[in-house]
C-alpha cells in the first residue's frame, strides 16, 4: 500500500492494483475516501469536510503529479512521492 503523501494527519495512497477511472486513496483517522483525479469528487467513502478541504485543495496543485503516479501505477512500477500541503 504505497503511501505517497501525508499532510495534517492525512495519508494518500495509491495502489498497484486499483481498478481504472484515475484516483487515489485519502485517509484521515477513522474516516477514508476515493478521490477522482479528474473531478476531485469523492466516488467512495466519506472525510470530514476541513480534511475534504484539504485534500482537494493539495490535489488540484498536485494534478499532474497524481496522473503521472496514476500511469505508473497501471504499470506497476514505482510511484513518486508527492510534496504534502503546508
Amino acid at each position: 500500500m504505497p503511501r505517497i503523501s501525508f499532510f495534517f494527519g492525512i495519508s494518500i495512497y495509491m495502489f498497484h492494483s486499483d481498478h481504472p477511472y484515475p484516483h487515489f486513496h485519502a485517509y484521515y483517522g477513522d474516516y477514508g475516501a476515493i478521490i477522482n483525479i479528474e473531478t476531485l469528487e469523492v466516488r467512495e467513502g466519506k472525510l470530514p469536510p476541513r480534511a475534504l478541504r484539504l485534500v482537494r485543495e493539495w490535489a488540484e496543485l498536485h494534478r499532474d503529479e497524481l496522473m503521472q503516479d496514476w500511469e505508473l501505477a497501471q504499470r506497476r512500477e514505482p510511484l513518486m512521492k508527492i510534496e504534502p500541503l503546508e
